[in-house]
């Protein structure tokens, strides 16, 4: 492998985080008198900022958009953060990688607040040199700006330059925000987005289990 500092989103990579996101976008849509009785809809929420996804889906104005997210945050915080669980092979997966030299990171559009909390719950916060998140004011939201951060805030400019980083993820967004960053990207075939969704956007490479990672 040619990478030397890999970048892992969080949902849908690291952690089958779907239940927790799922029932707090519902509990939130409640709030506003919407009752979604088939979680599966709401999966489209696993990935993308939550403001954008409120204002896509439910034609929410940006305000009520706002308030979503407050409410969502409500039953996260003390509920959601934990209805997840690490995906098999992960821990396996990271401790190797960690043992192969290589320098993980994590790169998520879920908020700094809770990314440290998930980690350590799960007992792999241990392989990570840092983990971003997005910030609280929501102007770095968006994947691309996340990995940007990340990479300044670790002074990782020289990788970037040489081609020696590379975005991990399940969805479009991580694919396009490493593109935003002249970094390469792998696919996550085991996450929420799909294989088409993947290719379209343009993922560097594609697999379908985290081990694939040890012998790219």
């Amino acid at each position: 492998m040619k990478y030397t500092h890999l970048f892992f989103d969080l949902d849908g990579t690291l952690t089958e985080s779907g239940p927790g996101i799922t029932n707090c976008v519902k509990y939130a849509l409640e709030k506003f008198g919407i009752h979604e009785t088939n979680l599966e809809t709401l999966k489209k929420f696993i990935g993308p900022p939550l403001i954008e996804s409120f204002q896509k889906f439910y034609g929410f104005s940006k305000d009520d958009s706002k308030k979503a997210v407050e409410y969502y945050r409500e039953r996260f915080g003390t509920i959601g953060i934990f209805e997840n669980s690490v995906y098999k092979n992960i821990p396996q997966t990271l401790e190797n990688l960690k043992n192969q030299g290589k320098k993980l990171y994590v790169a998520t559009s879920k908020p700094q607040i809770y990314v440290p909390r998930i980690l350590e719950h799960f007992d792999i916060a241990k392989y990570f040199e840092k983990a971003i998140g997005s910030d609280d004011s929501e102007l770095r939201n968006q994947k691309w700006k996340v990995i940007d951060f990340a990479i300044k805030s670790c002074e990782l400019e020289e990788e970037r330059k040489t081609g020696k980083i590379v975005m991990i993820g399940d969805r479009m967004h991580d694919i396009d925000g490493a593109k935003k960053n002249n970094i390469d990207s792998i696919g996550c075939l085991w996450g929420y987005g799909s294989k088409s969704e993947l290719e379209e956007h343009g993922a560097t490479i594609l697999i379908e289990k985290p081990q694939n990672l040890l012998s790219i």
